[in-house]
């Protein structure tokens, strides 16, 4: 792959670490570290000024001391920054299957805990406190991770989820510090765009319709709506992807709690300041009365409501269950029984966010009658 590409991108773009070309965000100066002048971020990002790149190579050195953190590649950034591809390393998970990970950025929010497993997350050893070299190349919907090694990929993105073909590229330091020294971008030309999108199974529940958002912390979320409430409300009509997700940060202004569990588990039972809750709606026709199982995954926190009565409430943050705790989301994660009646029955969610993605996923299974 690497040499194929390299025959065809055009003369590569070298940016010294003091060029004006650098648009420095938070935490973002120019340094020198072990003998090279480069780029320090921690907390901050480097934003690639009057270029844009839809497929391309980008090539760039990285040390870092930090123990703990997230550094890595913004691409096809757009909107102002709110949408766009990222893909990081985690140093504190280097070796382990999720030391590093793709995730598209919508409306300003991270979605790793839908986006996940292969194609989005991989294991790679990351070397302390030495430089090593990434690359990473994006070619239609695709785009392939090198670390360290430039012949065998560490990450393989075989589908890009933003949907933007065209963006700024930044250098990204979520925290723990990070030096990037060597940056070079070279455009290729367009490949064609295809989703390699995994199938849609026949039991996933794929047509919903969604409420605006509001103050979770105002509400009782263990109330169903009544008719005269959802009535009033602004329903958007949506459809999950496969393999049946509805990612609500599509849709919605991402909300970014101040969640306090997350480094006090003992507050966990708290409420926390600024949670966001979205109602989701669909039905579910019957021939008959019968009792089927709703295989459910969700971020954060769920109520399911049937014909008006809740049925379950559950909680699934990051560092809810126990402190290490991720909150993936998987439609296996919980699970409810739904006593259907014959006809239309009305399934209502109400979803709140908490961080790492909000949305969900169901699937409903086998009659247990």
């Amino acid at each position: 792959m690497g040499s194929a590409v390299h025959a065809q991108t055009s003369p590569g773009l070298s940016i010294p670490a003091d060029s004006t070309r650098w648009e420095l965000q938070g935490q973002a100066k120019v340094a020198e570290y072990q003998g090279r002048q480069c780029l320090f971020l921690d907390g901050g990002a480097a934003i690639l000024k009057d270029f844009e790149m839809r497929d391309g190579v980008i090539d760039v050195d990285v040390a870092t001391p930090a123990k703990r953190g997230f550094f890595g590649l913004d691409f096809r950034i757009a909107n102002g920054g709110a949408n766009h591809e990222l893909v990081y390393l985690r140093q504190h998970k280097s070796g382990l299957p999720d030391a590093m990970q793709y995730t598209p950025v919508f409306n300003t929010g991270f979605n790793w805990q839908l986006y996940n497993g292969p194609g989005f997350t991989g294991a790679v050893d990351i070397p302390k406190d030495v430089w090593f070299h990434l690359r990473l190349e994006v070619s239609g919907a695709q785009a392939k991770l090198y670390v360290k090694d430039m012949e065998q990929p560490a990450l393989v993105m075989d589908d890009l989820k933003s949907g933007i073909q065209k963006g700024q590229v930044a250098l990204y330091v979520l925290t723990g510090a990070t030096y990037y020294s060597n940056f070079e971008i070279r455009t290729t030309p367009d490949a064609p765009w295809e989703r390699h999108q995994p199938a849609m199974p026949a039991n996933t529940l794929t047509k919903w319709s969604i409420s605006p958002v509001y103050d979770a912390l105002a509400r009782d979320l263990e109330r169903p709506l009544t008719a005269d409430e959802s009535d009033a409300m602004q329903w958007q009509n949506v459809e999950a992807e496969a393999p049946g997700f509805v990612t609500l940060y599509r849709y919605l202004q991402a909300p970014h709690p101040r969640v306090t569990f997350q480094g006090d588990f003992s507050k966990r039972l708290e409420p926390q300041p600024d949670m966001k809750v979205v109602y989701a709606r669909t039905s579910i026709d019957c021939d008959r009365a019968q009792v089927k199982k709703l295989s459910i995954g969700y971020s954060d926190d769920v109520s399911v409501f049937l014909n008006g009565k809740i049925l379950f409430r559950g909680r699934s943050a990051q560092g809810f269950r126990d402190p290490g705790f991720l909150g993936i989301v998987n439609p296996e994660n919980d699970a409810v029984y739904l006593p259907l009646r014959k006809g239309r029955n009305d399934l209502v969610l109400a979803v709140s966010e908490l961080g790492g993605g909000w949305g969900f996923i169901c699937r409903l299974t086998g009659q247990k009658d």
